[in-house]
């Protein structure tokens, strides 16, 4: 397999599908595939860098089963429990994120879905940032239903992240409290009442290559535009406790085979920057377009400042595009 020669095709209109053998992504030359990898992100994305941060707005006692998660209470970790978080915490973290140059930031909440009174919280925080800020919204609230979508729409959120998590096929051996049909659904009700939707997955679950590879198919069949990779961070207490790090030639041959997948989405770093030297510079030169930054995530992410810095001296740029879908486009439709 001709790398450049299937960049090309790619950056010409060529489209991967499940009736071709894709099999050569998970041993052709690393090299040469983050290089053309990288050519198809520069053709697609430019030099752009999406940065997106998030708060952790309810965390802990989970009722889902999902083994890589610290706040679901079937697992047994010290992971710090508390209700909704007061608005002007949420709002003041916001703005700081917004001045520091971020485009767009998310409120996520632990649980199957946000209701009650929790989520009409989340509503009046969100209208109170659409009218004193001017950085993008984004909500990770779980299994919401068409109403609720409709209200975060009307208080000014534009994206949702609601991650697949892996392959169809694996989804039971991560969790089992609700299935993959279920996620499939809710994305679809989310793009049909205008949302971009965020979603992608973890690897280094036990899952297969060809799992991450049917994952990333799964992406571009759902025509998503933002697409997260996490790399476990085997969290103590988990059931995933003992799986071995992944290392960063397989983590970067996974993103560039995504970028392969998926020319025209933002693919964006999540967690386990960690396990990549330099804080991902390498991921940047391999595909990536975007990131998740900030100390916010639960496996602990970079700093906004040192993304910017770095991604700066790499000749890369950060604008905020204000009013941008989450993979900072210019058409807005979403």
């Amino acid at each position: 397999m001709n790398l450049y020669e299937l960049a090309t095709k790619i950056i010409s209109g060529y489209r991967l599908s499940r009736n071709e053998d894709l099999s050569f992504f998970k041993d052709c030359n690393l090299n040469e595939l983050t290089d053309a990898a990288d050519k198809i992100r520069e053709h697609f994305k430019g030099g752009n860098v999406d940065l997106c941060t998030i708060i952790n707005a309810r965390s802990g006692r989970c009722g889902e089963n999902c083994k890589f998660c610290a706040q679901s209470a079937h697992n047994h970790t010290n992971c710090e429990e508390y209700s909704f978080l007061d608005e002007d915490k949420i709002i003041d973290a916001a703005r700081a994120n917004q001045e520091e140059g971020v485009n767009r930031f998310a409120i996520v909440t632990a649980g199957k879905a946000l209701s009650g009174e929790d989520f009409d919280k989340a509503i009046h925080t969100f209208e109170r940032m659409k009218k004193e800020l001017s950085i993008n919204l984004c909500a990770s609230m779980g299994f919401i239903t068409r109403e609720q979508f409709k209200a975060l729409k009307k208080a000014g959120v534009t994206s949702y992240h609601h991650n697949i998590e892996t392959s169809q096929r694996n989804f039971p051996n991560i969790c089992t409290t609700h299935n993959y049909d279920m996620k499939i659904e809710t994305i679809k009700i989310a793009q049909e009442e205008g949302f971009c939707v965020c979603s992608g997955g973890i690897i280094g679950m036990g899952e297969t290559f060809e799992d991450r590879i049917d994952m990333a198919l799964s992406l571009s069949e759902l025509k998503i535009r933002s697409i997260p990779i996490n790399a476990l961070m085997a969290i103590p207490g988990t059931p995933l406790q003992q799986n071995k790090a992944l290392s960063e030639e397989e983590i970067l041959r996974t993103i560039a085979m995504f970028r392969f997948i998926n020319p025209e989405a933002n693919i964006r770093l999540a967690a386990g920057r960690k396990l990549l030297s330099e804080n991902g510079k390498k991921a940047f030169a391999s595909g990536a377009s975007a990131t998740i930054t900030g100390n916010m995530l639960t496996t602990s992410g970079s700093t906004i400042k040192g993304d910017i810095k770095m991604l700066l001296e790499m000749g890369r740029s950060v604008k905020a595009i204000k009013g941008s879908t989450c993979d900072s486009c210019s058409c807005q439709k979403c």
